[in-house]
């Protein structure tokens, strides 16, 4: 159907900063939320330890192998829809609108605590790291600092973000490498041992737990389409740089994973008794000091740099929405002279500030209860909506059949739909096992129930908006097709744009 020429104002409203961002800067955003070396340090050591499998590196390999199949499809609708809120809008695509503001009200919530969860492990490892100084501070004052920082990252320049990224994750990577050649260059009793790499462990009964955890060390690459908007010709930048954000993590921890139990030998053994300082164990018999040293400082980067990935993607949800106007339109306005989402940064910091100063007051473990408890609940809202946007990318494709062959239309699609049933299912039944909670405590329960009310208020308010603005509610999901801010908030004159035929007929 033909375009209508209407005008009306911009629905941008000094939009979000395009053009910024190239394959590489964008392919930091996605790696930095997977955060490969907390997750070597930290997931990696605790599955060995708590699960007692020695088909770690195997199953993480299988992870990345799931989601390249989910990023096929992801990839091959980005080609056809540019909206900073990637899953919000591919579901409003795909399944319909009302199910696409279900998936926003589970996005908001699950970013979120990513996010703020992160902060209780950045204060925890910055409060071991001054100590080994001789400073000693608690990990309040610490979160406070990496807070701050991140606050104020938020609301500037998201290429500025993206280059504070490029050098914490090249560093981190290289130490990465460095420490795997020292790890397989020195295997136990002089021979590398291929066993954990034995398909046949994939039979074990503890795999499929070991998958969630290992799935949910990769949330965050999706972070790369959350930028699509501000990406250098995003309809190719995206799907490379997603494609790498889930391959670059999944090798990474594999091999690690993998040169971890070649060194160690007994490595559920070590894993129990050295934890999170496992690898630094394992390395500073061959390496100097410093270089273990580096590692403990490239930790902290790393989970900064995580932190300020998660920041990014929830503030460009809130605009996205903001825009839509699903949320208040002063969340769909960018700064004229950053492009920042600034309503959106400034809430995600308000938020996490006041959730900090709770757990402070009532001297709650900020380890379990904030970073562990927050990214595991986190982790399960982002599955569900990768699960449900790879039944979006199908619907999609069934209406749109010329657009893409069928490997990515529909096969890809289908078997990654199918395998993270399976992953969606194993999570929600064994969720109090990862949060190490009692059979009979109430959290085993609640925070999926907290993401069906999530969703069923998201239904409902987006029947009200049918109903009562029908204008807004035909541009849902649609971005830069639709029009929604009626005004430039920062007082500067709206700029004419044309929206398409069928939000033109529900305006009028």
């Amino acid at each position: 159907m033909a375009r209508s020429t209407m005008t009306g104002p911009d629905i941008v409203a000094r939009g979000l900063a395009n053009n910024r961002l190239g394959v590489p800067s964008v392919v930091f955003f996605g790696v930095a939320g997977a955060a490969p070396l907390t997750v070597i340090l930290g997931s990696i050591s605790t599955i060995y330890a708590v699960v007692g499998n020695t088909a770690v590196p195997l199953v993480y390999f299988v992870a990345a192998l799931i989601l390249s199949l989910f990023t096929v499809g992801f990839v091959a609708m980005s080609r056809h829809i540019v909206n900073s809120g990637a899953f919000y809008s591919y579901i409003s695509h795909g399944l319909g609108r009302m199910i696409g503001v279900a998936a926003a009200f589970i996005a908001l919530p699950a970013y979120a605590a990513m996010q703020i969860g992160l902060l209780g492990l950045f204060g925890v490892v910055a409060k071991g790291i001054l100590a080994a100084s001789g400073v000693k501070v608690s990990w309040f004052v610490c979160a406070l600092v990496g807070w701050f920082l991140v606050a104020i990252l938020g609301v500037l320049w998201v290429d500025l973000s993206g280059k504070v990224l490029a050098v914490l994750l090249t560093v981190e990577i290289a130490i990465v490498l460095i420490y795997d050649v020292v790890m397989l260059a020195h295997p136990h009793g002089g021979k590398a041992d291929f066993g954990p790499l034995n398909p046949q462990q994939l039979a074990t009964p503890e795999v499929v737990a070991m998958l969630v955890l290992a799935i949910a060390g990769f949330v965050g690459f999706e972070a790369t389409v959350v930028l699509s908007e501000e990406a250098k010709d995003p309809k190719k930048t995206i799907g490379r740089a997603t494609h790498w954000a889930v391959l670059l993590p999944g090798l990474l921890c594999g091999v690690s994973a993998w040169a971890m139990s070649v060194n160690a030998g007994d490595i559920v053994g070590r894993a129990k008794s050295d934890q999170t300082d496992l690898v630094f164990n394992l390395v500073a018999v061959y390496v100097p000091e410093a270089l273990v040293n580096i590692g403990y400082i490239l930790f902290l980067t790393s989970v900064f740099a995580a932190m300020l990935a998660f920041h990014t993607s929830v503030t460009r949800y809130q605009f996205a929405l903001g825009r839509e106007r699903v949320l208040p339109r002063i969340y769909g306005v960018a700064h004229p002279r950053t492009g920042a989402p600034i309503a959106g940064s400034l809430t995600q910091s308000v938020l996490a500030l006041g959730v900090l100063i709770v757990y402070v007051v009532t001297h709650t473990d900020p380890l379990v209860h904030l970073f562990a408890w927050m990214t595991v609940v986190g982790g399960l809202g982002v599955l569900i909506l990768m699960w449900a946007t790879s039944a979006a990318v199908i619907g999609f494709f069934l209406r749109n059949r010329r657009r893409e062959n069928v490997w990515r239309s529909r096969i890809a699609p289908m078997l990654a739909f199918l395998l993270l049933s399976i992953v969606l299912a194993a999570t929600v039944i064994g969720l109090g096992q990862l949060l190490q909670v009692p059979a009979d405590s109430p959290f085993n329960w609640l925070f999926p129930t907290i993401y069906a009310v999530c969703a069923t208020f998201g239904i409902g308010w987006a029947a009200i908006m049918r109903g009562a603005r029908p204008e807004a509610y035909a541009g849902i999901g649609r971005g830069t097709e639709g029009f929604v801010v009626p005004e430039n908030v920062f007082g500067r004159p709206a700029r004419p744009h044309r929206v398409t035929a069928d939000v033109a007929h529900h305006a009028a």
